[in-house]
């Protein structure tokens, strides 16, 4: 896998390796700053492509495999 920068998470695609409730596809739908300026970006919230549903997530959790893949499998 490609090494993942936060700040260019932005809109992009990820697919489930397990799927839970036909939710498979998700999209990053916002990069969630955090409060000081200068401290590093811990969280994302992505979207699930089919019911529109919402979640916040460690940005980091989106490089375990086992879990993520990058783009729309």
């Amino acid at each position: 896998m490609n090494p993942l920068n936060p700040k260019k998470l932005l809109l992009t695609k990820w697919t489930a390796v397990k799927p839970v409730a036909k939710q498979k596809h998700f999209l990053v739908s916002r990069v969630i700053q955090p409060e000081q300026p200068n401290d590093p970006i811990e969280w994302v919230e992505i979207e699930a492509v089919f019911s529109k549903a919402a979640q916040v997530i460690q940005w980091r959790a989106l490089q375990d495999e086992s879990v993520w893949r990058q783009g729309w499998v």
